[in-house]
């Protein structure tokens, strides 16, 4: 019998074979659109009514900094762009959507991004308990680490009990490779991209992932998760997951080989569970 981890990581890996996809399919009876406005790249997840990756897009977009819009015209345009893809590829009318937010930042920046493109935002969730309430965590921590923060969903007795965020993310790890070896930003993420294949970036990411382990370290503090969950394309780069076990060593490390789309298609999924709640 397939865990529901396992089922996870296949519609990760689903999804890493259908992002920014076109091709037409038939649209299934149900539907639920999620939308992901992260620092590094802005994503839309569809999924059916069975919690199947169907849809998939991806845009790389530095329209986001630490939880903030610093570019809401582009934010919007791609949000707009994404969907009618959506739309095309379905070939339906997507009126709802479901969205979500860094923790401690206000969530109509997110709504008033989607809705920008003429659809309702039916819910909206903070990133970590987004991924909390897909993987059904009943103890734990879930650590979000996207391009500009890292946030922590602590879960107890199923219950989400706080949810944190700070800003320490991939942007930062870019900005000491760029600094280090005197390249612009748009260098800097490649290298970061290639950190599994060189020791040199994995050295010089080193220190930024251990800054958010201290991170995460305060976040937790008083509450000893018995495990913690990485989610977030931060949580990708060489090292991590390593640093992580190494900084709590009592501690479960479960890591995602698609980790990159795993809170997008956690927040897709946030709207079919909710639906079976109805």
């Amino acid at each position: 019998m397939t865990s529901l981890l396992e089922q996870v990581n296949q519609h990760l890996l689903l999804i890493d074979e259908l992002v920014n996809d076109e091709s037409p399919i038939a649209a299934p009876e149900q539907w639920y659109v999620g939308i992901d406005l992260g620092t590094a790249d802005i994503q839309t997840v569809v999924v059916d009514g069975c919690g199947i990756p169907i849809a998939a897009f991806l845009d790389w977009a530095d329209v986001v900094r630490d939880g903030v819009v610093v570019d809401y015209v582009g934010a919007c345009r791609i949000a707009r762009e994404q969907l009618r893809k959506v739309e095309q590829k379905l070939g339906v009318s997507v009126e709802h959507a479901i969205t979500s937010y860094p923790p401690g930042t206000d969530p109509r920046i997110s709504i008033n991004v989607v809705e920008s493109a003429g659809v309702l935002v039916s819910h909206v969730i903070d990133e970590p308990s987004s991924v909390a309430e897909l993987l059904q965590i009943r103890q734990g921590a879930v650590i979000d680490v996207g391009g500009g923060t890292t946030g922590t969903a602590i879960i107890a007795g199923g219950e989400l009990v706080t949810s944190l965020d700070e800003p320490s993310g991939g942007r930062h790890v870019s900005l000491t490779i760029a600094g280090g070896l005197g390249v612009d930003m748009d260098e800097a993420e490649q290298q970061k991209r290639r950190s599994h294949e060189d020791p040199l970036i994995a050295a010089m990411a080193k220190p930024v992932i251990e800054k958010m382990a201290d991170i995460v370290a305060g976040h937790i503090a008083g509450y000893q998760p018995n495990a913690m969950y990485l989610t977030g394309g931060g949580t990708l780069i060489a090292g991590f997951s390593d640093i992580f076990r190494k900084s709590f060593p009592t501690t479960k490390v479960v890591e995602f080989s698609r980790a990159l789309y795993l809170t997008p298609l956690a927040i897709a999924s946030y709207g079919l569970r909710l639906a079976g709640k109805e």
